[in-house]
């Protein structure tokens, strides 16, 4: 059975950095697309990133470029998101999320997309 687990949330200032991980049961992350998407409270859950599993092109939203990165560690079937510079509005739960094979790059960003999505990672930055 598939099963996406996020891992890495946590509490951080202003300005720092975290790296939210990636992992699989069931199916092999190197073959598909995977994203990030966030929510947070009272708003709708939207694309932060995306890695390709054909070419490895990355997408990002444009409130993240610069400061976030997401890539793949094929050695451990994980994918990573490093955030860095980290700010109050990058407070959210943070989802793992699987693109189906049908997967249209056009559309990274839309969370109705996706087919399977992990159980979520808080982050929060705060002073």
């Amino acid at each position: 059975q598939l099963q996406l687990v996020e891992s890495g949330g946590g509490l951080v200032q202003p300005g720092g950095s975290l790296i939210l991980s990636c992992t699989a049961s069931g199916i092999s992350l190197d073959n598909y697309a995977i994203a990030w998407f966030l929510q947070a409270p009272g708003k709708d859950r939207e694309g932060v990133s995306c890695i390709t599993n054909r070419n490895g092109q990355t997408y990002y939203a444009d409130s993240v470029k610069g400061r976030f990165t997401i890539s793949r560690d094929n050695a451990k079937d994980t994918v990573h998101l490093q955030m860095n510079n980290l700010n109050l509005a990058d407070t959210a739960v943070y989802y793992c999320a699987k693109d189906p094979d049908t997967f249209n790059e056009e559309g990274w960003w839309n969370p109705y997309a996706i087919d399977s999505w992990g159980q979520g990672a808080q982050v929060t930055v705060s002073s």
